[in-house]
């Protein structure tokens, strides 16, 4: 009798437990990502004071929990943006969480960022190249298809290349021609190719020639020049 009184004590203590564990307040940070929707086609995002927005959300175990498993992001609708600066007020009311959570801070309290004009510019490709082939061997071309591409991006980056190149391309030790398809590699942080973003490249590696023999009996042109000149003399 007295054992079946502890088990059942036991089991309620267990019981009390898990209740007061589930609904018991926990205050636990969050990084939400930010998203921009609605980015007009003729504008560049080009700064951005965070991607982030660090939230301080007290609730329990369970809605936690559920947090976690979500994919929470903070949207701005910037349909509507121009060129130039902008602020935006942090609302943490556009957050959803779980019920049984609440946001209790946020930070940052405003997020800046500003957008600049697109612009569009056609340039040549150029391969990048890296090391020497095999000894005994030169690169006699370089070859790429397509020769130039398209390039988009924020308005003052775009118009100030005249080139594009390609990802790095070793040919150390080479001794006969390779065919690569490779990325571009703007270089810059806002511009981006508009269409494509790999080009094929071919370099033709061959021997280096030899010497060719003189023949027997012929002088070089200096030396037969100098003797009929004494010759005269």
């Amino acid at each position: 009798m007295r054992l079946g009184t502890l088990l059942l004590s036991l089991l309620i203590a267990l019981m009390l437990w898990g209740m007061a564990h589930g609904t018991a307040s926990i205050d636990r940070g969050f990084d939400v990502p930010v998203v921009f929707d609605g980015i007009p086609d003729h504008l560049v995002l080009t700064e951005q004071s965070t991607d982030a927005v660090n939230i301080r959300v007290l609730g329990n175990s369970n809605s936690l929990r559920n947090l976690e498993d979500r994919r929470v992001e903070y949207r701005i609708d910037v349909s509507g943006a121009r060129s130039g600066p902008s602020v935006h007020e942090v609302e943490a009311s556009m957050i959803e969480l779980p019920r049984g959570a609440r946001i209790v801070s946020r930070s940052p309290s405003r997020i800046e960022f500003e957008f600049e004009p697109r612009g569009r510019k056609s340039v040549r490709v150029r391969a990048a190249v890296e090391g020497e082939p095999a000894e005994g061997h030169q690169i006699t071309r370089v070859e790429v298809d397509p020769p130039s591409v398209e390039l988009t991006g924020a308005r003052r980056e775009v118009l100030r290349l005249s080139e594009v190149a390609t990802e790095t391309i070793g040919v150390e030790g080479l001794t006969a021609p390779v065919e690569r398809v490779v990325r571009l590699s703007p270089g810059r942080d806002h511009v981006w190719p508009e269409k494509r973003d790999t080009v094929t490249v071919r370099i033709d590696v061959e021997p280096i020639p030899e010497p060719e023999d003189l023949e027997e009996g012929a002088l070089p042109d200096e030396l037969g020049g100098a003797e009929q000149a004494g010759g005269d003399a």
